[in-house]
């Protein structure tokens, strides 16, 4: 994952957002943090073609209005957005909820802690794995 590009996080709850940022500064990543608290912006975001084109979105499920599900779903259907790695990091732990996310080509599924030490660490094994696997060069 390159440092130079952006990771999305498509969040509505402020605390799970703050907390987010707060786990970026004490692990130390580089890449720039993109809040959206909607997935309409998000959506928007990523069709921005003059914006540098994120290296992994970080995507709460119950987002009001469009589901988290709903944006995978959306953005998937882009050619050039496709490739973009999705980690679904969300309180739910359904099964329902889980097989949704993968049949839209989520890349992770991950239940958000409560406690911020073990959120933390959730951040920094998605961070690490992503860091090592080899992603293809975006399309700008």
């Amino acid at each position: 994952m390159r440092a130079d590009r952006p990771i999305l996080l498509v969040e509505d709850d402020e605390v799970d957002i703050l907390s987010t940022q707060r786990a970026f500064r004490e692990l130390e990543i580089a890449n720039p943090l993109e809040v959206f608290r909607g997935c309409d912006d998000a959506l928007t975001r990523l069709l921005d073609e003059a914006r540098p084109t994120p290296c992994l979105i970080l995507l709460d499920l119950n987002i009001p209005r469009i589901s988290g599900t709903e944006f995978l779903r959306n953005y998937k259907g882009y050619e050039r957005l496709r490739w973009i790695p999705s980690v679904m990091l969300t309180t739910s732990n359904s099964q329902r909820d889980i097989q949704e996310a993968f049949f839209y080509q989520a890349a992770g599924y991950m239940v958000k802690p409560l406690d911020f030490i073990e959120f933390k660490e959730v951040i920094r094994q998605i961070h690490a794995y992503w860091s090592h696997c080899q992603l293809p060069e975006p399309r700008d």
